[in-house]
């Protein structure tokens, strides 16, 4: 299944498996938060080359299903980008 970049006007940005869409309403699956990012100069850029810097990422725990209302921009993955995002560690507190 093609993993995305998800952007919302306001509730931030996720990644994860599109299972659902109905205009800006969007279902992910196995979804995170990303937090902030380094390493790529934007999401299309993380979309396409992931993060050259993944210990300078805030990406968030993975939770099961998430819907986003507000989505603006969905944008594919490609299997180098998909390696980079799922190798930066959760960021959570302890």
């Amino acid at each position: 299944m093609t993993k995305y970049i998800i952007r919302g006007d306001r509730s931030g940005v996720f990644y994860g498996e599109i299972t659902e869409q109905k205009g800006q309403e969007v279902t992910i699956k196995n979804c995170r938060r990303l937090w902030s990012w380094d390493g790529a100069a934007s999401l299309s850029q993380l979309a396409s080359e992931g993060t050259k810097r993944p210990d300078n990422c805030r990406f968030t725990v993975t939770v099961e299903s998430l819907t986003v209302l507000d989505a603006i921009e969905l944008i594919p993955c490609t299997a180098e980008a998909v390696a980079s995002i799922e190798e930066v560690k959760e960021w959570r507190v302890n």
